[in-house]
């Protein structure tokens, strides 16, 4: 399987399912702080399977990279790679905004491309991780958060309701072609990771940068708790449903149903944003 460490919920994702035996390819932007992640896998049991390989969501480059240099069948994929309201617009390498090109195109093109490992495993399942801003996205995520009315929360809550948008037709697609594919979404509440801390972020702000970590632990959910809604999603979830915590307004508590805003279930609107993410990375899924 495939995820994403850099965050800790990938980190904990991906420590779990090591620990069930799978054998886990951590893709990660950062190697040497991927590395460390993993050899803090290692440490706890030694004959865990656990790997390294580079890969930057934001770079349409890096991203044909890994998949060209993916070998053998694919499990499981774990799409989690999140950038979170940065101050200002920012582009990728490819001119994308950063939040809409690393959390959903980076995403789209990734799946897109490692399709036919995936189609060549047993039971392949993609999941698509996302978040409770996903309700303040609005109808205008096809455009891609433009930088003339660029909000930071708005477009950070455009791309996580682009990536529920994507799951979702994901498995509607995966249904038609009557491929075994099972896709899934999730989110995981609000939890304690680096996310906030990002320079590319929340974290530019030294103040943020600061006092977050501290706050944090204090005030919201462990990673490792976090992590759970996605391993349900990766290993029981049914086709096409949406997990997350279930108490307190799903910011933290027991796994179960997570509930979706009208536009995450709007399925014209993911049809259009298929095609739009298609013309854009210039990658076609091939059934």
């Amino acid at each position: 399987m495939v995820t994403g460490a850099n965050s800790g919920i990938g980190f904990e994702t991906a420590r779990a399912l090591a620990h069930q035996g799978a054998r886990v390819t951590m893709a990660c932007r950062n190697l040497p702080a991927a590395e460390q992640a993993a050899q803090r896998i290692r440490s706890s049991n030694r004959s865990i399977d656990v790997h390294v390989a580079e890969l930057d969501l934001s770079s349409s480059f890096s991203v044909r990279h890994f998949a060209d240099a993916w070998e053998g069948p694919l499990d499981l994929l774990v799409n989690n790679a999140g950038v979170m309201t940065p101050r200002r617009w920012q582009g990728t390498r490819d001119g994308f905004e950063l939040q809409f090109g690393t959390n959903h195109l980076g995403h789209f093109a990734l799946t897109g491309l490692l399709l036919s490992a995936l189609q060549v495993a047993a039971s392949p399942r993609v999941v698509t991780v996302s978040s409770l801003a996903h309700h303040s996205g609005g109808a205008d995520v096809l455009d891609g958060n433009p930088p003339q009315r660029y909000r930071r929360q708005r477009a950070y809550g455009s791309s996580k309701l682009a990536n529920v948008l994507f799951g979702a037709e994901l498995q509607r697609r995966a249904t038609a072609h009557g491929s075994a594919l099972t896709s899934t979404m999730a989110h995981p509440g609000i939890s304690a990771t680096g996310l906030a801390v990002d320079p590319e972020g929340m974290g530019a702000n030294p103040v943020v940068r600061l006092l977050a970590p501290w706050v944090m632990r204090v005030v919201f959910q462990s990673a490792a708790s976090g992590a759970r809604p996605v391993l349900y999603a990766a290993t029981e979830a049914a086709p096409g449903s949406y997990t997350g915590p279930r108490w307190l307004r799903e910011s933290r508590g027991p796994v179960g149903p997570a509930r979706l805003s009208a536009l995450a279930q709007d399925s014209g609107l993911s049809s259009r944003l298929w095609q739009v993410s298609q013309d854009l990375s210039g990658v076609e899924y091939r059934w």
